[in-house]
């Protein structure tokens, strides 16, 4: 069956199963890699994209009850996105940077909607999003550094 999805500020189609997970189009029909499989449960947050804004897991949203738009870490722009990629490059968060793109999708979605979060905002925010690294401190920073970059 063929699906229409605004991706990254395209229309695309995607001849796949209604169940098909979000994760399996982006990635296999689309060839968008950055957004990554974890776990398949929505448990780990590496396969995060936002749906309008709002930070999603994508490997148990399928794409027949997909409505808006979608942005994946390749599409990710804008003056948060920029803060947060900027302060995350900078502040060297990423260790093995399995689970970055996740962990940036979710610190995008929370800015978004949190300009000044306190550490408690970022830890509820980042709950769901696992780094087998545990550069949780250095991620926990960066968001910080970006809401300081978003106000100048």
């Amino acid at each position: 069956m063929a699906f229409q999805l605004k991706v990254n500020g395209e229309a695309k189609t995607v001849d796949a199963d209604d169940d098909t997970p979000l994760l399996w189009a982006i990635r296999d029909e689309l060839n968008l890699t950055g957004t990554k499989f974890g776990c398949g449960v929505a448990s780990c947050g590496a396969c995060t994209v936002l749906i309008d804004g709002v930070a999603t897991r994508s490997c148990v949203t399928t794409i027949d009850i997909v409505e808006g738009e979608v942005t994946t870490i390749e599409g990710a722009s804008g003056k948060v996105a920029d803060a947060v990629k900027g302060a995350w490059v900078d502040l060297d968060v990423a260790q093995c940077g399995y689970c970055q793109s996740g962990q940036i999708m979710q610190a995008i979605s929370l800015l978004s909607e949190n300009a000044r979060p306190s550490d408690e905002d970022i830890d509820a925010a980042m709950q769901g999003n696992a780094c087998r690294c545990a550069t949780y401190q250095r991620i926990r920073a960066a968001i910080h550094e970006a809401a300081k970059r978003m106000e100048a």
